[in-house]
């Protein structure tokens, strides 16, 4: 059947057939239009193996954490201790909205969900102390993008799944571009609020007013350490780590804070069941999908593609990078790494790329895909929030692109960015 079913699957894509429809039924019209009908049952027999795996119950366990993280209340301490660390610069809540993604992004491993929670949050306070709409919605949307950088992140534990390398590793090498992405964000921004003079705190907090602060959001801030630490020191697995941070969060809200009663429980277990099992469909589809791709030998023939464009690495990884920012802009980040990882990681490693420095590339590559136009899923959700055109909001987020953008060259070009950690722990 050749690449039919791979333009079917475009077609599907191209006319809003949803992302889980069209993985499914592409193979489905190619071995149709190929009289292979034998291979029909092996497409079901796929992606149910797809799903019915021990290291994807991180998943649903992650977005379990966040979930109960969010409505337990516990961004709001997240913010007040921001505030305490960077509230009093210009352009202070700017300055905080970025701090709180970056401490959030330890605890629930989703861009979306650091959108809708801090957003609700500190959008309307950013808009009632003197800011632009745009602007702060620009912030939030960009600074959201750290979410999936820094561990834990559902998007690395796919990744490391469908490509067999190490989730611990990934985690690792996820922390410090993470963190170079929050300070080039934080450049920005005081950049821009100098220029248009945003307010600023009027003096800054005391030693005592941070150390209160910090007391309130210390048990939150347990979370990445308990999950990495309990990771890197041998003592559980990183599915176990995400069941032991459902569980940690749910006894921190429900009996230490006390911001959640039981009542609560049964709609958080509902909106985790259904985001669990909408990103788990998808898998299991792209698995079938992936299996399909390499029975037509498509990473094959990409792989020849590739090599009679160049086999200099450094110019190949260039263009790698600007096609993924391309595919960013119109498929998720996980469903494309569904479907492009299987493909583009043995071409890369046969170039010499590691593979742990290709995983994060890409994986940095298609988060900063969530917060471009036309598709970005953050943009919508940013959106959706502040009643501002998606279009606003992409322009305004222009700046803060380019920084993450470079991020990403940097990534690229410096392996020692994103690999030093993984190498002292034993992972490369």
């Amino acid at each position: 059947m050749a690449l039919l079913f791979f333009w079917v699957f475009i077609g599907a894509m191209a006319i809003g057939v949803p992302i889980v429809f069209s993985l499914g039924f592409a193979p489905l019209v190619g071995f149709l239009v190929a009289d292979k009908t034998i291979f029909l049952n092996m497409i079901v027999q796929r992606t149910f193996a797809g799903i019915n795996q021990f290291p994807l119950l991180a998943i649903p366990f992650f977005i379990l954490a966040g979930e109960v993280m969010n409505q337990g209340g516990i961004t709001l301490s997240l913010v007040r201790f921001a505030n305490t660390l960077v509230g009093h610069l210009r352009g202070g809540l700017a300055h905080v909205n970025i701090v709180t993604s970056m401490l959030f992004a330890g605890l629930s491993g989703s861009a979306v969900a650091d959108t809708s929670a801090i957003g609700s949050i500190l959008i309307p306070a950013m808009e009632k102390d003197g800011y632009s709409r745009k602007f702060a919605a620009a912030v939030t949307a960009a600074s959201s993008v750290i979410g999936p950088i820094i561990p834990p992140s559902i998007i690395m534990v796919i990744y490391a799944f469908m490509m067999n390398v190490s989730v611990a590793g990934l985690f690792a090498a996820g922390i410090v571009p993470g963190l170079v992405v929050g300070a080039g964000l934080m450049v920005v921004t005081a950049i821009i609020s100098k220029r248009r003079n945003y307010p600023k705190a009027d003096k800054r907090a005391s030693l005592k007013e941070v150390g209160g602060a910090a007391g309130d959001a210390f048990l939150p801030l347990l979370t990445p350490v308990i999950i990495l630490g309990g990771i890197l020191g041998g003592v559980f697995t990183p599915t176990e780590a995400a069941a032991v941070a459902a569980g940690y969060a749910l006894i921190l809200s429900l009996f230490v804070l006390r911001t959640l009663t039981p009542k609560d429980l049964p709609a958080i277990f509902t909106r985790a069941a259904i985001a669990s099992a909408a990103i788990l469909l998808v898998v299991g589809t792209a698995t079938s999908f992936a299996w399909i791709a390499t029975l037509s030998q498509v990473p094959n023939m990409l792989s020849e593609l590739i090599f009679t464009l160049s086999d200099n690495p450094y110019l190949l990884l260039f263009l790698i990078n600007i096609f993924l920012l391309l595919v960013g802009m119109f498929l998720d980040a996980g469903p494309a790494i569904l479907i492009l990882g299987p493909i583009l990681a043995p071409t890369m490693i046969q170039l010499g790329i590691h593979p742990l420095h290709f995983a994060i590339i890409m994986c940095v590559n298609l988060t900063v895909g969530l917060a471009t136009p036309p598709m970005g899923l953050i943009l919508f959700v940013t959106s959706s929030i502040t009643r501002l055109g998606v279009e606003v909001i992409a322009k305004e987020m222009l700046p803060f692109l380019a920084v993450e953008i470079v991020v990403i060259f940097l990534i690229t070009y410096f392996p020692a960015l994103s690999m030093t950690l993984p190498k002292l722990l034993g992972f490369y």
